[in-house]
């Protein structure tokens, strides 16, 4: 059986006579890259992966750093209760590693261990009796007046 022709006159003709070849051509081809490109990530799926990151990657910065604010924490409570600081002043020590820290308290340590080099001076002679001591208030109190 043989189709019968007929002239296709107008640009709606055209459009109807093709639009049914253009639709099976269409689909073969989105399923031919759909199967191609199977796994792939679109654009759009890798820049809301990338802002995903982006944000992951500012938590963990902001959780690393403080973990190694409360390691430094740790370490210095733990060398000032081993050098004898007091927990008061375990903060003041500085440094970055154990290494440090630790010098740092020994320094410390140092100066808190000292006993008062000078003694409290009296610029009065001191009293060898209560007779002695009588008389020198006796004195005072002359020159007092």
């Amino acid at each position: 059986m043989e189709q019968e022709f007929t002239a296709i006159t107008s640009q709606e003709d055209f459009d109807n006579a093709v639009k049914d070849r253009l639709e099976a051509n269409t689909a073969a081809i989105t399923e031919e890259v759909t199967k191609r490109f199977e796994g792939y990530l679109s654009p759009d799926e890798v820049s809301k992966l990338n802002e995903k990151i982006s944000e992951n990657a500012t938590t963990i910065a902001d959780l690393t750093a403080k973990n190694k604010a409360y390691e430094i924490s740790s370490a210095k409570m733990k060398i000032a209760l081993e050098s004898g600081i007091p927990f008061e002043l375990a903060e003041k020590l500085s440094g970055e590693t154990e290494k440090d820290i630790r010098a740092d308290a020994e320094k410390m340590a140092k100066y808190l261990a000292k006993p008062n080099a000078s003694p409290k001076f009296s610029s009065e002679s001191p009293v060898k009796s209560t007779e002695e001591a009588a008389y020198l208030s006796m004195l005072k109190n002359i020159n007092d007046r």
